[in-house]
Formats: C-alpha cells, sequence, structure tokens
C-alpha cells in the first residue's frame, strides 16, 4: 500500500503561474489540487471607469498568447451593448482574425509542447535535422505557424494585440497581393498539416474518461457565433451563456472554477469536435475520412488531434474566402453611447470565452466580467488527474505518474506555454 504527497512547487514556462498538489493514503487519492496560483489580475476592476472604446485593447492584454481572441470577445460584448450589427465583410475579416490565431495557436502546442513527448524527447529543438522525419517535422511546425501569423498580421494587424479590428468594422483591409500570398502559404502547409493529423491520430497515449463536453455551436464550424451547445440535447443563447454557469470557489486557486448544472465539463477543441464534426468545411472533411469516426471521443488526448483538425479547417476555410471575397474599405459602424449591458461569445482555441460588459450612458464601464475557458476545465483536470493517479498507483514508479499527469495536463493545452518537464516534484513518503 502507497502513501505520498506529491507536491508540483511551481510550472514553468505557463502563461500565469500554476502548481499542483496531490496526496495520497493506502492507495487512495484524498485531494488533487491544481492551482492556478497568478490567475487573477483584476482586469475586471482595471476595467471600470475606462471608456468604452478603449476596452477591447484593455482586455486583449489578458493574454499574449491568445489576445486576439479577446480582442473580438470583447469587441461583441460592446457592440451588443451599443446596439451595432457588424457587416458581413467584417464578420469574415474577424473570422480570418480568429482562424489565423487558431493555426498559430494550435501549432504551437502540437509541434513545440506535445510532439517532443510522443518521440521521447526533452525539446521541439533536440529533434534531428539529419534524420528525414525530424527534419521534416521541425521545418512543417515553423512554416504552419508562420502561415497562420501571416494570415492574422495580413486582416488585423499583428498575430498578437492586432490593432486594424475594432468596435463597428475594421481600420485597415487586405490588399490584393497580401491575400494572394496568404493563399499560397495557406496551400503550401496543407501537406504539413495533414502529416501531423495522422501523427495525432496514432499517437500512443490514451486516458478515457466519461465527462461532459460544451462548446458554441453555430450553423457552420466557426467560432463567433452560434448557441451553447452542451451535448444534452440543450441550446443555451450566447446572452444567457453567464447565467448557466455555477461559479465554484476553490479556495487554494486564484482562478475561479466553473460547473453547469452541478457538473464539471470540458471545453476546447475535442469538444467542439465532439458536439460539431459534421459542420467541418467539406474539403476538410473529405481528407479526414475515417478519422472522424475517432469523434465523439472521451480521451483527452483526443485533444490534440481535434486541435490538428481544427488547423486544416481553419486553412480550408481561409482560402475559401480569401478567393471568393474582395475586402474593399467600408466605413466603420458608429453609435451613440447608452445605459447597457453587452455579452461576447466566442471559441478561443481553448474553448468558450466569455465577456460581460455594463455601460453607461455616459460611454463609460460600470462593472464587467471574463470567464476563460481553463478556469472552465480546471475541475475536470482535477477529476482526470484524480482518476489516473488511481489507477497508475499501484504498480508505477512516482517518476513515470508525475509524466503521466504532466502529459495529461498539457493534452488540454491549459493555457499553458508547457515545455517539456516542467513538472518539478517533491516527493513525501509516510
Amino acid at each position: 500500500m502507497h502513501s505520498f504527497d506529491l507536491t508540483i512547487d511551481r510550472m514553468t514556462k505557463v502563461e500565469g503561474s500554476a502548481s499542483l498538489e496531490i496526496r495520497v493514503k493506502d492507495n487512495k487519492v484524498e485531494h488533487v489540487h491544481f492551482k492556478i496560483t497568478e490567475f487573477k489580475r483584476f482586469f475586471t476592476e482595471a476595467m471600470k471607469g475606462k471608456p468604452l472604446i478603449a476596452l477591447p485593447q484593455l482586455l486583449a492584454r489578458i493574454c499574449g498568447t491568445c489576445s486576439n481572441a479577446h480582442l473580438i470577445c470583447s469587441i461583441e460584448a460592446c457592440e451588443n451593448s451599443l446596439g451595432i450589427t457588424p457587416s458581413e465583410r467584417t464578420m469574415l475579416l474577424r473570422l480570418l482574425t480568429t482562424y489565423g490565431l487558431m493555426i498559430r495557436d494550435h501549432a504551437l502546442h502540437l509541434y513545440l509542447f506535445v510532439l517532443p513527448d510522443i518521440y521521447g524527447k526533452d525539446s521541439f529543438l533536440e529533434f534531428d535535422e539529419n534524420k528525414p522525419e525530424e527534419h521534416q517535422l521541425l521545418h512543417d511546425g515553423f512554416e504552419v505557424k508562420a502561415a497562420g501569423n501571416f494570415l492574422a498580421t495580413l486582416v488585423a494587424g499583428r498575430s498578437v494585440h492586432a490593432p486594424y479590428p475594432t468596435i463597428g468594422g475594421f481600420f485597415h483591409f487586405p490588399d490584393k497581393s497580401g491575400v494572394e500570398d496568404a493563399v499560397k502559404k495557406l496551400e503550401a502547409i496543407r501537406p504539413a498539416v495533414l502529416r501531423l493529423i495522422e501523427i495525432y491520430k496514432n499517437a500512443p497515449f490514451r486516458f478515457d474518461r466519461k465527462t461532459n463536453f460544451a462548446a458554441l455551436v453555430p450553423d457552420k464550424y466557426w467560432f463567433l457565433d452560434g448557441c451553447i451547445n452542451t451535448g444534452k440535447g440543450e441550446c443555451l443563447p450566447e446572452k444567457h451563456f453567464g447565467e448557466y454557469l455555477e461559479r465554484t470557489v476553490l479556495p487554494y486557486s486564484q482562478a475561479s472554477a466553473y460547473k453547469h448544472e452541478g457538473e464539471s465539463y470540458m471545453v476546447g477543441a475535442m469538444a467542439r469536435l465532439n458536439l460539431a464534426k459534421d459542420r467541418l468545411h467539406p474539403r476538410s472533411k473529405n481528407s479526414l475520412g475515417e478519422t472522424l469516426d475517432i469523434f465523439p471521443s472521451t480521451n483527452i488526448f483526443h485533444n490534440n488531434l481535434a486541435q490538428a483538425i481544427e488547423i486544416l479547417h481553419c486553412v480550408d476555410h481561409s482560402i475559401e474566402i480569401l478567393t471568393k471575397h474582395e475586402f474593399k474599405s467600408e466605413p466603420i459602424i458608429k453609435a451613440a453611447n447608452r445605459e447597457a449591458i453587452g455579452i461576447g461569445v466566442i471559441e478561443a482555441p481553448r474553448g468558450t470565452l466569455y465577456h460581460k460588459v455594463s455601460v453607461g450612458a455616459d460611454g463609460l464601464i460600470k462593472e464587467g466580467g471574463v470567464v476563460v475557458p481553463t478556469g472552465q476545465n480546471q475541475i475536470n483536470i482535477e477529476e482526470d488527474i484524480w482518476r489516473m493517479v488511481e489507477e497508475l498507483i499501484a504498480e508505477t514508479p512516482k517518476d513515470k505518474i508525475a509524466f503521466e499527469i504532466e502529459k495529461l495536463i498539457r493534452a488540454y493545452d491549459p493555457c499553458m506555454s508547457c515545455a517539456s518537464h516542467f513538472l518539478k516534484v517533491n516527493w513525501r513518503e509516510e
């Protein structure tokens, strides 16, 4: 019988700061505390008193990795408060901005952080240029990421903290030569993305646990509107999403956690594929074939595969949009200030993102709220770790358990820029 404490004092190279504490007594897990220790930075307080027009760029600073997701979500909330309906062209440009983010962010996670686990390496930079397969993957990784950056820069001005999107429209529009270059770059990376999908389809890692899933599901597979689908026949309206969330205080964590109807749930790429795989781009579905039969899945490591599939979808739909539409300039839609509440809900790379703003008739922010994917996944991560440790404890060395936990956390991609060996484990045995 085993009894011990597993403590990870600090996870390095993460978005913010996190740690983990597990207590095992007589082969039974007594508690799992996944602690997000530098998550709350009081943005909801900082936004009070600010002019509405300044809010999206302020809230984009919540995250350097997916700043454009916060930017687009905040713009939606602000527009809803003003009664602005964006034009079709604006929505397409916002979608392309989001697609650039998804391509770049998913590629960063899959190539640089997860792929070394599959190949038994500490770092992506340990891949050997002299081995053809590893040489190919090195170049694939940087080219896919670069294509996503190029698309976001072309459309939104930068791949992080983009200056072009604004309340009511865009300040700048892509030119014809830039569009042609983007299409060429996206077509060029498509074979690399298909190789990536095949790798994650055949990845050896597996951990299954039945859980709930939630995602914003529109008529087509994109990330900007729709209703919240929970897989239980529910279609929760965007504007009421926050009302359905049950905020759960974890006293050891700075991040608010959430449940729905008293249960934990998962958001992110796997949730989206589980609930809406039939809505992927036709070209993507044709290339994927039987790979889509894997979904719906309860294997958390299929979140990596789902991200790879989403890269392909973003590539294919971006090419279609760029080749079928002209992006001539149009005036920014404006509206008079009014006292109102606005809600924004989009799908960020790691899952459903929620912004709420309450604005006065003077155009100044009275209060607001932000619910991020990591907070929604927090309890689900703990429950997965709990189950995994109990399954492994009887016959698995302690260092192996720590590594399996690391891989599990990494599969969630919980807003952590996680390099290999981000867990430093101190074991205390009784």
